[in-house]
């Protein structure tokens, strides 16, 4: 890492304010390797220097890294797995810092999935109450009547993975392609594992193909197993979109 001004290393690890940290320096209270320094032109590297404050070592802020994948069908979405199956981690190879999945997409399907060593988003975004919209467009085994679309706009029971009964919230469902087997886009504000496929079985139409390609404020635009960081404004409408509601819960599917 490159050497950044003092305040500035001081402000990031959240200590202080710039101005404050300035303050700190020219006072005496800052040291660098065991040596104080008063001089506000001074330059560190918070990865490899020693720096206290008042005599308590300063831990650098830790860098964040946000990425987004285009999930190809046949990988797992963890960081490892028991089977050997192939994971999501073998597709962001050349990534220096260790980030771990957001929620899932399950093995079949496909599309957009943040990586992230950014705990605290990370939390928020896959406590229940998130409200953040996922879009996801979907290939049904037939095509569902009016009625039984109308019965998953309105939310339908389903299993969890546990056998217990829960209601699915209400769901935005259109037709984009009329076919034998039609694609539809469906959008939910919940995420429990596989419930669009469990939602389509539980109207007789099963899902063969499924692909997320909207989280919140985010896109899809990269090709299948490509990958790519966000942009500081994507990040900070994610922070936004998960910050209007009382928590956040990751799509599963």
């Amino acid at each position: 890492m490159s050497t950044e001004r003092l305040q500035k290393i001081i402000a990031a690890a959240g200590l202080a304010s710039r101005r404050k940290a300035e303050e700190l320096i020219a006072s005496g209270r800052v040291q660098i390797n065991g040596s104080v320094v008063t001089e506000l032109g001074t330059k560190a590297d918070s990865e490899t220097d020693h720096i206290r404050v008042d005599g308590k070592l300063l831990h650098g802020a830790q860098h964040h890294v946000y990425l987004l994948l285009n999930k190809p069908k046949g990988y797992v979405t963890t960081v490892s797995d028991p089977e050997n199956r192939p994971t999501v981690m073998q597709l962001i190879r050349g990534v220096k810092k260790r980030v771990y999945p957001v929620g899932r997409l399950d093995y079949g399907s496909e599309g957009l999935l943040l990586l992230t060593n950014d705990g605290a988003l990370a939390n928020k975004l896959m406590r229940a109450a998130s409200q953040v919209q996922k879009t996801y467009v979907v290939k049904l085994a037939g095509t569902p009547s009016n009625e039984e679309l109308e019965k998953l706009r309105a939310g339908v029971s389903i299993a969890t993975d546990d056998g217990r009964r829960v209601r699915a919230a209400p769901a935005g469902i259109k037709l984009i392609k009329e076919a034998n087997n039609p694609w539809y886009e469906v959008t939910l504000i919940e995420g429990r594992n596989r419930e669009i496929r469990r939602m389509f079985e539980k109207v007789g139409h099963p899902v063969e193909k499924i692909k997320r390609v909207r989280y919140g404020p985010l896109t899809l635009d990269v090709p299948p197993g490509g990958f790519r960081e966000l942009t500081r404004q994507e990040v900070d409408r994610l922070r936004t979109a998960v910050n209007r509601q009382k928590g956040g819960e990751a799509s599963a599917r």
